[in-house]
């Protein structure tokens, strides 16, 4: 088992090859596979069919009867991080098939092994994160096609049907919306080091172009994602294991650890995009959110991480806007700080809609003497209903970040 680096650019002081960022598609997983080899039919049987075994409970019955395969056939980055995708999806499937009042305490060594595998050779947790929910969890309908909703299709899936789909293609398009903006950042550290102001001014453009261009394909949310289903059916499954009620003292990697280990669900705040804008506009977070934002770079692609951080390294953009005097610089880096805390506000709008809002109706639900269940097997989850599925205070956390960006506009 091993994973295949992509080849050096030494071109420019931030090549993105160097860190495995595509100049097609930035951080998503460029065209992932769809199959594994044929020694991994088990794992590809099961994920193929995982919505149905969870809503008639029999995911776990499946796993018990699964292989121990071994990992040592998997090639590459691409057939890694496939692996990686299903075995999470199981896995996320596995713990909370009867929902939040019936998890289980000890990941079988079956999976658990392989996942742990996988997991080390790819430098991810062995959880389901945002690198595999969105980033590798995709496919075109007509591979000649173009990457718009309509032509694109999740390689896995758990219950939630369409709304699921929704979610995590829209999340999608919002990472394919920021790829001109993540080769600004290469094309803005460049302009700075060669002092040529006028490719910065177009460089700090075609990011705020691409940071708005995020927010409206964020707002497609509400076409494709019930929040109904989202809430009482999908979020669950996203849901880990720190720092959440339901499971307080972890899960036992059977095989792997004898102690439970405790690792945070999927999360937004796992994606490297606006880590990556916040460094390169210096925008500054107080200690608590910078803290939880530092602990999601863990669920990160470890090539991806390495790029926030060499960012984090390079010549300070703020610092050379504020000395240059230049208004037209400043006006496009406000620009651009400008439409990060717009984003932000409507990522604040989305989580009100489908987290708040589809909380308070659960509630309401379960207080009626007929409740009847929610859309899914079992009732709405309650243990995150003020929580991400990252485990952080949702909304404490989501409106420090959109101010202390607001405050990394420079003043005239």
């Amino acid at each position: 088992m091993e994973a295949s680096g992509d080849p050096e650019e030494p071109s420019l002081p931030l090549a993105l090859t160097r860190f495995q960022v595509s100049e097609e598609f930035g951080f998503l997983l460029p065209d992932p596979l769809t199959e594994l080899p044929a020694p991994y039919g088990p794992w590809m049987d099961i994920a193929r069919e995982l919505p149905q075994l969870i809503t008639s409970h029999r995911l776990r019955a499946r796993v018990h009867q699964m292989p121990q395969l071994s990992t040592q056939q998997l090639r590459g980055r691409e057939e890694l991080h496939l692996a990686h995708l299903v075995l999470s999806f199981i896995t996320m499937g596995y713990v909370w098939q009867e929902g939040e009042e019936g998890t289980m305490q000890v990941l079988p060594r079956n999976l658990a092994v392989p996942f742990w595998e996988v997991s080390q050779a790819l430098g991810l947790p062995p959880i389901l994160s945002h690198a595999d929910f969105v980033l590798a969890n995709w496919r075109r309908k007509d591979p000649n096609g173009p990457l718009e909703i309509e032509n694109l299709d999740t390689i896995v899936t758990l219950p939630g049907g369409e709304s699921l789909r929704g979610f995590i293609l829209v999340t999608l398009l919002v990472e394919k919306a920021a790829v001109p903006g993540i080769k600004a950042i290469t094309q803005a550290l460049g302009a700075i080091v060669q002092c040529d102001e006028e490719a910065l001014h177009r460089a700090l453009e075609e990011l705020a172009g691409a940071i708005e261009a995020m927010s409206k394909a964020l707002r497609r949310m509400h076409d494709y994602v019930d929040p109904e289903v989202f809430y009482s059916v999908i979020r669950i499954f996203l849901s880990g294991w720190k720092d959440n009620p339901a499971m307080a003292q972890g899960l036992i990697y059977e095989g792997v650890s004898l102690e439970p280990m405790a690792f945070s669900g999927g999360s937004a705040a796992q994606s490297t995009v606006l880590h990556a804008f916040d460094e390169l506009l210096g925008i500054c977070h107080r200690e608590d959110s910078a803290a939880f934002l530092r602990r999601m770079r863990q669920y990160m692609p470890p090539a991806h991480r390495a790029f926030v951080e060499e960012i984090h390294g390079a010549v300070s953009l703020r610092q050379l806007v504020l000395s240059s005097g230049d208004a037209r610089l400043r006006a496009a880096f406000n620009r651009c700080v400008a439409a990060l805390a717009d984003f932000r506000s409507y990522h604040i709008t989305i989580v009100t809609k489908y987290i708040a809002a589809a909380a308070a109706k659960a509630k309401a639900r379960r207080a009626e003497p007929s409740a009847r269940a929610g859309p899914s097997a079992g009732k709405p989850p309650s243990a995150l209903e003020a929580k991400g599925t990252g485990g952080s205070h949702i909304f404490s956390f989501l409106k420090s970040i959109r101010d202390t960006t607001r405050e990394g506009m420079i003043s005239a």
